[in-house]
C-alpha cells in the first residue's frame, strides 16, 4: 500500500503535486526505511482493539501502517496542503478506520483525548514540539496507555537521564512515566536527511491516582522542582530557599537527612527523591 512512500524520488513527486517544500519550521523529514516502523509496531503493540493518536502523519508511511493493526487512528496534520493528498487517500483505499484532524495537535489533543477511553500514542514527532507535545500528553487527564515515539537521539538521552544528569524535561517525563529508548534511527534514514540522529523511545505511563487529589500534587511537584533547577550553577538548598522563601537551615537538614547530602545540586536527584524531599518542606 505505501511502499513507494520509501523512495525519496516519489516524495519529491508528491511534494511537487502538494506544492509542498520540506519544512524545517514543521521539522518535515519524512523516514524512507521500514525498519524503524516496524519496531515502533512491535513495542506499542498494537492490537486489533486499539485506538492510536498520531502527530505529524506527513505522507503517512506511519499512518498507513497503523490503520492496518489499530481498530481506530486519529493523526493530527499540522500542513493544510495536504488535505487533498488525505481526502483522496481516505476514499480511494476505504480507509474507514482513518481520521485527520487539521492544526496544531497543542491545541487539540486534550479535547480529542477526552471524547476516547484509552488509547496509544505513536508518532515520529517534528523535532520542534518534541518537549511541548510530550509535556501536553502528559499532563492530559486523560493520559494514553504509552507513547512510541520516534525523537531526536540527543532528545530520547536527556529523557532517559539517570540521576547526575537530570534535567526539567527527564523529570517531567520520569514523574508520570519509565522511559526507554528502543533503537537509534542513523540521519540517513530520512528524506531530507536532517543534520542529527533520531531514536525510538517508548514511554510506559504509571498508573494514575484519583485525579483531583493527583492535580494538588503534581502542581506542587512541579513548582518546587522547577525552582530547584532555576540556576544550574547554585547547590539546590539556595535555589529551593531563594525560589520558595523558605528557611535555608531547615532546607540543608532535610536535603541531609533525606538524600544524605546537604550540598547535592537539582540534578543529581531523582523523582523519588524529589517526591522525599518535598513532603518534608511543609509548603503548599
Amino acid at each position: 500500500m505505501y511502499n513507494d512512500l520509501f523512495k525519496p524520488t516519489h516524495l519529491q513527486k508528491l511534494c511537487q503535486e502538494c506544492s509542498l517544500n520540506p519544512s524545517k519550521k514543521y521539522g518535515q523529514n519524512y523516514l524512507i526505511t521500514e525498519a524503524p516502523i516496524k519496531k515502533m509496531l512491535e513495542v506499542a503493540k498494537i492490537k486489533k482493539t486499539d485506538t492510536i493518536l498520531e502527530i505529524g502523519p506527513g505522507f503517512g508511511v506511519l499512518t498507513l501502517a497503523l490503520v492496518k493493526e489499530a481498530k481506530k487512528v486519529i493523526a493530527f496534520e499540522i500542513e493544510r496542503k495536504l488535505e487533498n493528498y488525505w481526502q483522496e487517500k481516505i476514499v480511494n483505499k476505504k480507509l474507514n478506520n482513518l481520521e485527520i484532524i487539521y492544526g496544531n495537535a497543542l491545541n487539540k489533543i486534550q479535547d480529542i483525548s477526552n471524547k476516547i477511553q484509552q488509547y496509544k500514542v505513536v508518532a515520529n514527532l517534528p523535532y520542534q514540539i518534541t518537549s511541548n507535545i510530550l509535556r501536553k500528553i502528559l499532563e492530559l487527564e486523560n493520559k494514553p496507555e504509552s507513547i512510541t515515539i520516534m525523537v531526536q537521539k540527543e532528545v530520547a538521552e536527556r529523557i532517559c537521564a539517570k540521576p547526575g544528569e537530570m534535567s526539567v524535561l527527564a523529570i517531567s517525563v520520569q514523574y508520570f512515566a519509565e522511559p526507554i529508548i528502543i533503537t537509534k534511527v542513523s540521519r540517513g534514514s530520512f528524506w531530507p536527511s536532517p543534520k542529527v540522529d533520531s531514536a525510538v523511545l517508548y514511554i510506559k505511563i504509571k498508573n494514575q491516582k484519583n485525579k483531583k487529589s493527583e492535580k494538588s500534587e503534581i502542581d506542587l511537584f512541579f513548582r518546587v522542582m522547577k525552582a530547584g533547577f532555576a540556576n544550574k550553577r547554585k547547590q539546590l538548598w539556595r535555589n529551593l530557599s531563594e525560589g520558595l522563601q523558605l528557611d535555608k537551615d531547615k532546607v540543608k537538614n532535610i536535603l541531609k537527612n533525606k538524600v544524605g547530602n546537604e550540598m547535592i545540586r537539582a540534578e543529581e536527584l531523582s523523582v523519588a527523591q524529589w517526591k522525599k524531599i518535598i513532603n518534608n518542606l511543609d509548603i503548599k
